[in-house]
């Protein structure tokens, strides 16, 4: 065991502060960054949950979440063409005044709802996979709608009760599991409800398309077939790779951007100011450890050394805590129907952060060495 390590496991208390900077500065950022990655993933879940293999949407979009424009209908019968696709469906969805049916003496709730419809057909592409056969069954019912069981509360309702969208009646028959949205609540019904509602797609223009192959391996390769074929009329994805481009569209959003990179500074200076402070008073506190080991023959540059690796371990100790405690605010959050969601990549840049913050720190420390004069252990 190094002797930066023996330190610090046997004087932590000295180095806790530095610790809980860390991992306050780290969990600063990455709740941010979680919440506004868990708004996209809950918009979009029952698209990513759906059985299609490639989506295909307008020419100039660049994700679901900014994707207005729509496609003209004779694009469908196009994709057909392609021997590796097998069914293709639109999705449609629309905006409506939701309005529940209290009992007297209770307020009625007035919300502006998002509708999404799935099919109700077995296995179907627009079925999401992790639908039970319950709710598949229910949604076939006419009128019918489910709710996820976050938004229950909030729009004042309950498994049978009745409701409007729009003035039309409707009834809630089934409620769904890890579909929140704390944007707007979301109410998903069947196509033939949304076409009872008299809502929907209208006119020569469809929604996204969702795709399913025989051979769902043959993605990308189908995916590069379609946008060749394309003649600029639309731009398939896979799956996937739409996914990343919603959680990036959001992250590249003017306000959260801007949120993203105050979370980021005001972080960094916690992080740097607390942990400089906390090595500089550890360090000093054992400053004639220093100058006995300079009394031995030791290099002003090995102790150099001793405090950067010391101050990369309080990085990586403060790294762990940042785990802990991120899993502890998702754990919080779930509980409360609030989505969270951390990508590899922006998780591993803020890993990375730290323990860059934690060696900066280390550095910004090593003044203090200065005073181990081996002299001074005969006063």
């Amino acid at each position: 065991m190094s002797l930066a390590l023996a330190t610090l496991l046997y004087e932590w208390r000295r180095y806790l502060a530095a610790i809980i900077a860390l991992a306050f500065s780290g969990l600063l950022i990455l709740a941010q960054v979680g919440l506004f990655v868990g708004i996209a993933e809950a918009f979009t879940a029952t698209i990513n949950r759906s059985r299609a293999d490639i989506m295909v949407m307008g020419p100039q979009s660049e994700s679901l979440m900014g994707d207005g424009q729509g496609l003209p209908r004779r694009v469908e019968p196009l994709v057909y063409l392609n021997p590796q696709v097998v069914e293709v469906k639109d999705m449609e969805g629309d905006g409506a005044l939701w309005k529940n049916l209290p009992p007297p003496g209770q307020k009625q709730v007035h919300e502006w709802v998002q509708l999404f419809t799935v099919g109700t057909e077995p296995g179907t592409v627009s079925l999401p996979v992790d639908y039970p056969e319950a709710t598949r069954l229910a949604l076939m019912e006419p009128y019918a709608v489910a709710i996820d069981e976050t938004s229950l509360k909030h729009l004042g309702v309950k498994v049978g009760d009745p409701a409007t969208l729009n003035g039309r009646s409707v009834r809630v028959r089934a409620v769904l599991h890890n579909y929140p949205n704390i944007t707007q609540p979301t109410v998903i019904v069947s196509r033939q409800t949304l076409t009872l509602l008299g809502m929907g797609a209208h006119g020569d223009r469809v929604g996204p398309l969702l795709v399913r192959l025989k051979d769902p391996t043959q993605a990308s390769l189908v995916r590069d077939q379609l946008n060749a074929q394309a003649h600029g009329l639309y731009r398939a994805w896979t799956r996937e790779e739409l996914g990343k481009a919603n959680e990036l569209a959001l992250l590249k959003d003017q306000i959260i951007g801007l949120l993203l990179v105050f979370s980021v500074v005001l972080g960094t200076f916690i992080g740097i100011g607390i942990t400089w402070q906390t090595l500089r008073g550890a360090i000093f506190a054992n400053i004639k450890e220093f100058a006995s080991l300079r009394a031995l023959g030791v290099s002003m540059g090995s102790l150099r050394l001793i405090v950067i690796e010391l101050s990369f371990w309080v990085g990586v100790v403060g790294l762990g805590a940042t785990v802990l405690f991120v899993a502890a605010v998702k754990g919080l959050a779930q509980l409360g129907g609030l989505p969270m969601g951390f990508p590899l990549p922006i998780t591993a840049g803020v890993a990375g952060l730290l323990i860059v913050i934690a060696i900066g720190s280390g550095f910004l420390s090593l003044g203090v060495l200065k005073q181990s004069q081996p002299a001074d252990l005969l006063r």
